[in-house]
């Protein structure tokens, strides 16, 4: 599984003549001109967020990358430990039955719901909720709640002892109270661990971002690799370096 690696950071630090005359995995000469040229190659003119001057396509789609990656890991990591923590200690009719019902949904594949989120979005402006479509909300809300954070961190929850938070109810603490105070500070490697796959598979995510948002600014990481190949198709050392940096 590591040659792929390997072979992807050799022929970054290859000339484009070398990559095909020298098909060997030590690069000879090493070359770094290439890391160099992928933040110049794709020329933009753009404020993004409104306000700042970005000019290297390439750097703007890794500032959206890293912007829609870090809000889908916080609401995700909110939402999931929220519902976790419903699961895990709250009783209510229906609780289990709601629990088993809403883990069913990670049998249906998510490339099955991607059309009709993307009908609901064009829908959006017609009923005056927002236009959803080449926004970022469009990237990130959908991507914010999923089954698999609320069953991880409620199996999490679940293995926690229950006497520290009957001590913190006598001591005066409501729900929320526990759920801040004593549930996360103990969750944190199991908060960590789903922080960590929600923000590498959003930084990874290429099909929603490339059905949801065809302006060229809003554009992440690997919607930008696309671009780069389209703009240097036969340039594989410049391809690999900019997707070792991706």
């Amino acid at each position: 599984m590591i040659f792929p690696l390997l072979w992807m950071i050799s022929t970054s630090l290859k000339t484009s003549g070398d990559v095909f005359a020298k098909p060997g995995l030590i690069p000879d000469p090493v070359v770094f001109d290439n890391y160099l040229e992928i933040w110049k190659v794709i020329e933009v003119d753009v404020y993004l967020f409104g306000i700042f001057h970005i000019t290297s396509g390439f750097l703007m789609f890794f500032i959206n990358s890293f912007f829609v990656a870090a809000c889908v890991t916080v609401g995700k990591v909110f939402t999931s430990s929220l519902a976790a923590y419903a699961f895990a200690r709250l009783k209510f009719p229906g609780r289990d039955q709601l629990f088993f019902a809403y883990l069913a949904t990670l049998m249906i594949p998510g490339t099955i719901t991607m059309i009709p989120v993307f009908v609901l979005f064009t829908k959006m402006p017609e009923y005056h909720l927002g236009q959803w479509m080449n926004t970022y909300q469009g990237m990130i809300v959908p991507q914010m709640f999923t089954a698999m954070g609320t069953f991880l961190l409620r199996q999490f929850f679940m293995s926690l002892p229950r006497d520290l938070e009957d001590a913190a109810r006598i001591d005066g603490c409501g729900l929320f109270g526990t759920y801040f105070r004593i549930i996360l500070p103990l969750s944190k490697p199991a908060l960590a661990t789903l922080a960590t796959m929600v923000f590498v598979g959003t930084w990874a995510a290429f099909m929603w971002p490339l059905i949801v948002v065809t302006d060229v600014e809003l554009q992440t990481i690997p919607i930008g690799l696309a671009h780069f190949q389209s703009y240097h198709s036969t340039d594989w050392a410049l391809l690999m370096a900019a997707a070792v940096v991706a």
